[in-house]
């Protein structure tokens, strides 16, 4: 088949060799007509007889040539060819490019001449550089590549997801955090959280209706924000029923934070060795301190699950449970502080009533 496609095309070439150059051939000799020398038919006709007679003692090198190459090109690695054949293709546009500029000079000799030799050397020079290259071209990519992987990661470590849970955005307080500007990275809200407040926000129960629309509300604060950048998900896990399970499992995939401020979510993401953002810690890391053996007044609002005790209010919610409280219910009193109980579900100032002169 190779050996015919070779034969048929030396002949086409012939036949259009002799289209252009027998007709001058025929000039040579006064015997020949006019309409012979004139007609393009027999012109092309000679010169592709004459070619099939060349092509039969040189059909058999170009065929064996012409495998070589396939065979060579075909066991050639990929990597090989592409940055050859780039190098190819950068070698000829530069060759065409000094070309079209000396196309301007009126010197037949050197307008034909000249294409021809720069295509050939700068096309194989071009090929060459892109072959023996190719190692070096790798490289920088490769290292180009790393080095953006590694400006990636660095983003990712110094500002991870921070994902919200349902609690949070119905809490609010989330909204005024962003605000002041101490969040940094994207808060991302996944679709499962979105769903389950919009379940909240469609409850029967008004209570609930009320604390879903309001956490639709801080999101919506929170997009139209330029403090932080907020981000929908569509990440889920079908395997997971629960949502507090699927809020540490897409942390742990991402390398994010959880901010809740729900200490049940917060014991289980500390057990999964997840990062947590509690609301309520940092709440009370922001509240005035309160020491030991400090007085306060304070209003004796109800009683404590202790025999004797009252339970007050700071104006924050910070609860104060007074030993022998409870003879003072509805009434103002002072107290000195005896200890205080800080975890992550909140604060707690233990007090007990100032008695006569104690100081």
């Amino acid at each position: 088949m190779l050996k015919r496609a070779v034969q048929l095309t030396i002949v086409i070439i012939g036949g259009a060799i002799g289209i252009l150059f027998v007709p001058s051939l025929f000039e040579l000799f006064e015997f020949t007509s006019r309409p012979i020398i004139n007609n393009p038919y027999i012109a092309a006709a000679v010169g592709a007889i004459v070619f099939f007679f060349i092509g039969l003692l040189i059909v058999q090198p170009i065929v064996q040539s012409v495998e070589w190459l396939e065979e060579t090109l075909l066991k050639a690695p990929i990597l090989d060819l592409i940055f050859g054949t780039l190098g190819l293709i950068v070698g000829l546009s530069v060759a065409f490019l000094v070309s079209y500029g000396l196309s301007s000079i009126e010197l037949p000799p050197l307008t034909s001449v000249v294409p021809i030799m720069l295509s050939v050397l700068l096309g194989y020079l071009g090929f060459q550089v892109g072959f023996q290259k190719r190692e070096e071209f790798m490289n920088a990519l490769f290292s180009a590549k790393a080095a953006g992987a590694k400006k990636e990661h660095v983003q990712m470590t110094d500002a991870p997801y921070k994902i919200l849970d349902t609690s949070v955005i119905i809490d609010g307080r989330i909204a005024d955090i962003a605000k002041t500007g101490f969040l940094e990275g994207i808060l991302l809200v996944p679709q499962f959280v979105l769903t389950e407040l919009q379940h909240i926000a469609d409850s029967s129960d008004s209570l609930k209706r009320t604390k879903g629309r309001r956490g639709l509300d801080v999101l919506k604060m929170l997009q139209s924000g330029d403090e932080v950048e907020v981000e929908i998900t569509n990440a889920d896990f079908d395997d997971i029923q629960e949502v507090d399970l699927k809020l540490v499992r897409l942390a742990k995939e991402l390398g994010g934070y959880v901010v809740t401020n729900d200490f049940n979510l917060n014991k289980v993401a500390d057990l999964h060795g997840v990062h947590v953002l509690n609301i309520n810690d940092l709440s009370n890391a922001v509240k005035p301190v309160v020491i030991a053996g400090e007085r306060m007044n304070v209003f004796i609002l109800k009683e404590g699950k202790e025999q004797g005790q009252g339970v007050a209010y700071l104006d924050d919610g910070t609860m104060i449970v007074v030993e022998n409280g409870r003879n003072y219910m509805n009434e103002s009193i002072d107290t000195v502080v005896t200890s205080v109980l800080q975890t992550s579900a909140g604060r707690m100032i233990f007090a007990k009533p100032v008695v006569g002169g104690e100081s």
